[in-house]
């Protein structure tokens, strides 16, 4: 009987490849296979690599009979999202402006799963430019939830989320700018961290928000986290603001227990806005955590979730409408036609290339930094990120993490929030502080809704803390009382 791969992790499937008892070929193939049963409902994939994968494949297939000196990630197969610049297909964004767009290089990370041997399957959909909670705002499709087709899998890493959720990759690489990562690993019922910023290199991710962006990854359980975790960190000389200090062995955190752990519970983190089912999942967690051996002590975070929206989307936007200035029409990229002169082909081309979401951005990051606005609003925003960071810092003197719920609610319907973009923005009031602060975070199933939904549990850590985080997810992965089970999607397919 055929051993179906695409149901193993990306642990087992390493060490299987390395073992003889698979090949990289096989295990390609399994997925490939995978991915046209199931993609075509989830629609998680925007661009599928066949040939390029089965090629990659066969290469460390050779490399074992060669010499059998494999990397760290030997014939797992990867999804990425299609914000990294890669040499193989296009890199667009999901956007019109960026279609059919080649990069002429790799991002770092991408690199280094190269190195790693990795077997790269493909580009996942995304909110445009990463902009969105949903992946609503894809210009290429929406991407479906596998737990429920008629719900969104969350966004902007939509796409990442749901093919891991849907074992269409082994694992994924999305991007964090306020939750990006966390909010859809939430939603999808699978693991996602967002690493310290400076963790790992940005270097060929295109820019929505600098100062906020963060690569990471998705897996299905913490022990691939953080096998992930140790191939694509460190310092990077090509981004400047990669940090030059030392990585640690991310594996060594799973053997370790929460006894003498202290969990921070901030209260404004379980206010009224909380959906009930999410409070109790989350709560049962943090009796999970204290029969382990963890401690618990209340914490606070003023700043953080009052002022933690309004804040963020300042910042965001004024950053978005920076970056997303060099999309002009001249250099790359979608060009408007039959236009009338310079002036005219740059507003045909932005208004034809740019979709409603990242135009709403633009137009209020352009706002917040106009002369008149720009103390009133995006200075202002400046001084109440420092305060949310000394929020943090206050809080960690009290506690080594910080426990909460990664999204208010489980996964919306399609359409459901889309003609409100402000209750689109508050799917995220939980997450954006840690991206503010540049703190690590790392989200966790802790169970399913009664209408089988999956929830999300958040820890965030002290700067360079993955490890710790790593440490109290794993710890609860094992100690928790029920199996997450697969999709319905996943069963009988």
């Amino acid at each position: 009987m055929t051993t179906e791969w695409h149901n193993k992790t990306a642990r087992e499937i390493r060490d299987a490849v390395r073992d003889g008892a698979a090949t990289a070929t096989e295990v390609a193939e399994s997925y490939l296979d995978r991915i046209e049963r199931v993609d075509p409902k989830v629609q998680a994939y925007v661009d599928v690599w066949r040939d390029y994968a089965l090629s990659r494949a066969e290469a460390v297939d050779h490399k074992r009979r060669k010499d059998g000196a494999l990397g760290a990630l030997a014939g797992v197969p990867v999804g990425l999202k299609d914000v990294f610049c890669t040499r193989q297909g296009y890199t667009t964004c999901c956007s019109k402006i960026l279609d059919g767009y080649r990069s002429p290089f790799d991002a770092t990370v991408v690199e280094r799963l190269d190195t790693a041997d990795c077997v790269f399957l493909g580009k996942l959909n995304m909110d445009e430019f990463a902009m969105g909670s949903s992946t609503e705002n894809s210009a290429v499709q929406p991407t479906k939830n596998p737990w429920d087709l008629e719900r969104v899998p969350g966004g902007s890493s939509g796409g990442s989320a749901a093919a891991v959720a849907a074992d269409a990759c082994a694992f994924s690489l999305g991007s964090d700018t306020g939750g990006s990562i966390r909010q859809p690993a939430a939603l999808s019922g699978c693991v996602g961290m967002k690493p310290t910023y400076g963790r790992v290199s940005r270097y060929g991710l295109v820019a929505f928000a600098s100062s906020l962006d963060q690569i990471g990854p998705l897996t299905k359980n913490t022990e691939d986290l953080a096998l992930v975790m140790n191939v694509i960190c460190g310092r990077d000389p090509k981004d400047s603001t990669s940090a030059d200090i030392p990585v640690p062995d991310y594996t060594a955190a799973l053997a370790g227990d929460v006894s003498g752990l202290t969990v921070g519970l901030p209260e404004e983190f379980f206010a009224d806005a909380l959906d009930d089912e999410i409070r109790a999942k989350v709560n049962d967690a943090v009796k999970t955590l204290e029969e382990a051996g963890a401690k618990t002590v209340e914490v606070s975070l003023p700043h953080a979730t009052e002022y933690g929206i309004a804040t963020y989307y300042i910042i965001c936007t004024a950053e978005a409408s920076a970056n997303l200035a060099r999309f002009d029409g001249v250099r790359y990229g979608y060009r408007a036609p039959e236009t009338h002169d310079m002036r005219d082909m740059y507003v045909r081309t932005k208004s034809q290339g740019f979709g409603a979401e990242v135009q709403r951005r633009i137009m209020l990051g352009t706002y917040v930094l106009s002369s008149g606005y720009y103390d009133a609003y995006y200075l202002k925003a400046q001084k109440v990120r420092a305060l949310i960071r000394r929020d943090f810092d206050a809080a960690f003197s009290q506690c080594d993490v910080i426990l909460g719920p990664t999204s208010p609610t489980a996964a919306f319907r399609i359409g459901e929030k889309t003609q409100d973009p402000l209750q689109m923005y508050l799917s995220d009031i939980y997450t954006i502080s840690a991206n503010l602060a540049g703190i690590p975070g790392v989200s966790v199933p802790c169970g399913l809704t009664e209408s089988g939904l999956p929830v999300g549990l958040q820890l965030l850590g002290k700067p360079f803390g993955e490890e710790t985080l790593i440490r109290a997810a794993h710890a609860y992965e094992r100690n928790r009382d029920f199996d997450m089970g697969r999709p319905p999607l996943t069963q009988g397919i």
